[in-house]
């Protein structure tokens, strides 16, 4: 598989990344990120755009791949929410459609536990990004998914991890233990992104019960 990831300079997307390019079903992988991701490898090749806004409708540098795992995304705290919903749902419909969306290509979007699919919940943010995936669904894509994410362990040598992380690793384990159903390695996110690219799904938006029951 050829794939495209945004984000590798967060964590989810720097996680995804170093495991893609472990995972030998991954041929080629195209970083598309405000900055460059540190990593070389000979499967890697990176595309530096400053916005994604700016990114043109059907861009050639986009085009030849199988799928695309967008992992770039902003926390609402402290943000407005013109901001938030710039930075959420029109830079990431704007990328959609600068990959041509065709039925040759797979789209899955890191929404995150609580999106509202309905669009008509109290919050904000969850509105926002069930609004994302809504309209991601709507497009000509082979399928594209929203990835509910919970918490996710991060890989070895990830430089890009949260403090709060780092902070709870010895909880790891007990969670993994009393509530299996809220996280998950970074490794079987990486690998149930690849899995449900490749071989479709009964449904658009994937939790993380669904993740973690791949085996890895």
């Amino acid at each position: 598989m050829k794939i495209i990831i945004t984000g590798a300079t967060g964590m989810i997307g720097e996680g995804v990344l170093l495991e893609c390019l472990n995972n030998p079903k991954i041929t080629e992988i195209l970083s598309v990120s405000r900055k460059p991701s540190g990593k070389t490898h000979a499967k890697l090749k990176e595309y530096l755009v400053a916005d994604f806004l700016s990114i043109s409708e059907n861009d050639e540098k986009l085009s030849g791949y199988d799928a695309c795992f967008f992992c770039a995304g902003v926390s609402s705290i402290g943000m407005s929410e013109i901001d938030f919903e710039r930075n959420t749902y029109s830079t990431t419909i704007q990328f959609a459609k600068a990959l041509n969306p065709s039925p040759k290509m797979s789209f899955i979007y890191v929404s995150g536990s609580g999106t509202d699919s309905t669009e008509t919940g109290r919050l904000h943010w969850a509105r926002v990004k069930g609004k994302t995936e809504n309209e991601l669904m709507a497009m000509p894509f082979k399928q594209a998914f929203g990835f509910r994410i919970g918490m996710v362990q991060p890989t070895t040598s990830q430089l890009h991890v949260l403090p709060y992380y780092k902070y709870l690793a010895w909880l790891v384990p007990i969670l993994k233990v009393l509530t299996p159903n809220i996280i998950s390695t970074m490794k079987q996110v990486a690998n149930a992104m690849v899995y449900f690219s490749e071989n479709g799904f009964e449904r658009n938006v994937i939790f993380v019960k669904d993740i973690n029951k791949l085996k890895s």
